[in-house]
């Protein structure tokens, strides 16, 4: 695997070492791979250096002439984001424990072949990233780390079409491109990029979900590129960022049309160049991560409004994916209401729950706005308060509400006289626009007709009669 030969591209690394002939060596080899190699053979050298130069590997000797090389751990010369690993003599392994509660990543006894250099330091940044990884971990009510979407007939075209993106995924391996899934909130986003990643080439490296909205404007990039430390008032400590935790498997970016137009911007910049420079930072840091973006708004209405990088969104619809809200699934809703109740009454420790006939119409006459996690909770609601093991949803209503066509009343009839299409097509066109908060294209999609008709007939409503 590369991870055995292979370092990042232009990564800076410390060798502190007092054995000339040793240091060299490993030096050489070090550069021989692409880094950036940095040499010194004393504690007050090694200081001189740090306080100039950030690192991304320090290969430390823990004695040297001028003292012990854990003085600069104490002394937290090291920054955070520098994968510190110690070299020891046969048998001080008390030193290396010592080391690496002092913040060391890992340890290396002499002696050892140079060939394991790219080994352990990859293992080191691995355990940094695993830090920040633990602090985003996703789950939610039955949103398990093995749980799979729901897809039913309803979406067996969306399924063909990951099966495809899937099948691409594994012949590429790396260099993966973005994917965007928008659909309304409760339709499964978090739930199918989690999916995506488990049956994709990465399954076995991190996932991490970030929600977008949730991050303030003034942190969003610190959380996402990391920082060095000083690169801000607060920045008292260096810290990797969520995009590099992320290296070698996948970031699921959730209402990704929250961020600012600066951080959309540096978004745009790992896309196009997969590289990431941390706040504080002058160097680029080249990453492989497969970015999933989500949003509960049309980016396209967004791009539209002035919000929105338009090349940004250019570049994340390349595999684009759009869940359908749960009232437009049909019959897939009771099928999906079966499979929730069966997962919640294990949760509640229940058996020979059932939904009645009833209660199938009742659940398919909702316009379910939440969407399946709407539906989860008022299965769950209903196994708290059922009095028997059928399931009737007494709470809701009765009566099937009319399909999205059914909107005329069938007792009304065209009047004799007075009746204007013109007038009715304009009130429609009006009850959408508010509906929408007067945005063009959403109110062109409701009604299934182009921007331009509407322009059209909006233009032709303010037109003065002669």
């Amino acid at each position: 695997m590369a991870i055995a030969t292979e370092l990042p591209a232009g990564c800076e690394v410390l060798v502190l070492e007092d054995d000339s002939l040793l240091r060299r060596r490993l030096a050489a080899h070090l550069r021989s791979l692409g880094a950036e190699v940095t040499e010194a053979s004393t504690i007050e050298q090694a200081r001189r250096v740090l306080a100039s130069l950030p690192f991304d590997f320090a290969l430390i000797d823990l004695h040297l002439p001028d003292g012990e090389a854990m003085e600069l751990l104490r002394a937290g010369e090291f920054s955070e984001n520098t994968g510190a690993v110690v070299m020891t003599a046969f048998g001080a392994i008390k030193d290396a424990v010592e080391a690496m509660r002092l913040g060391a990543g890992d340890y290396l006894s002499k002696p050892f072949e140079p060939e394991e250099l790219p080994i352990v330091f990859m293992r080191c940044r691995d355990r940094r990233g695993s830090e920040r990884r633990d602090e985003y971990r996703s789950g939610g009510p039955l949103a398990g780390d093995r749980d799979e979407p729901f897809f039913g007939e309803s979406l067996s075209a969306i399924r063909s079409k990951l099966d495809l993106i899937l099948e691409s995924d594994r012949r590429l391996e790396r260099s993966l491109p973005p994917i965007l899934i928008e659909g309304e909130t409760g339709t499964g986003k978090s739930l199918l990029a989690r999916w995506l990643h488990r049956q994709g080439p990465r399954s076995k490296r991190p996932f991490i979900t970030v929600n977008c909205a949730a991050l303030p404007e003034a942190l969003a990039e610190s959380e996402l590129f990391g920082y060095e430390r000083g690169a801000f008032t607060d920045a008292k400590t260096a810290r990797i960022g969520l995009l590099e935790a992320a290296d070698g498997g996948s970031l699921f970016l959730d209402d990704i049309g929250t961020l600012a137009a600066s951080t959309q911007a540096r978004i745009l910049a790992v896309v196009e160049d997969r590289t990431i420079r941390r706040l504080g930072s002058t160097k680029e840091i080249r990453i492989d991560v497969r970015l999933i973006a989500a949003s509960n708004q049309r980016l396209a209405d967004l791009v539209e409004g002035g919000s929105f990088r338009e090349d940004l969104y250019h570049r994340l619809l390349l595999l684009h994916v759009e869940l359908p809200p749960l009232r437009q699934r049909g019959h897939d809703i009771v099928a999906l209401a079966r499979r929730l109740l069966e997962r919640i009454a294990r949760k509640h420790r229940l058996k020979g729950l059932s939904i009645s006939s009833l209660g199938e119409s009742r659940l398919l006459a909702q316009p379910w706005r939440g969407n399946a996690r709407e539906l989860a909770h008022e299965i769950e609601r209903e196994v708290i308060f059922a009095r028997g093991p059928e399931l009737d949803f007494d709470g809701l209503a009765e009566k099937p509400a009319a399909a999205p066509t059914e909107w005329r009343n069938p007792l009304w009839t065209v009047p004799g006289e007075g009746f204007s299409i013109d007038s009715i097509v304009t009130d429609l066109i009006d009850e959408v626009l508010r509906e929408t908060d007067h945005n063009i294209s959403a109110t062109a999609r409701r009604l299934g007709v182009t921007r331009e008709f509407l322009r059209y007939r909006l233009g032709a409503a303010k037109t003065p009669k002669p």
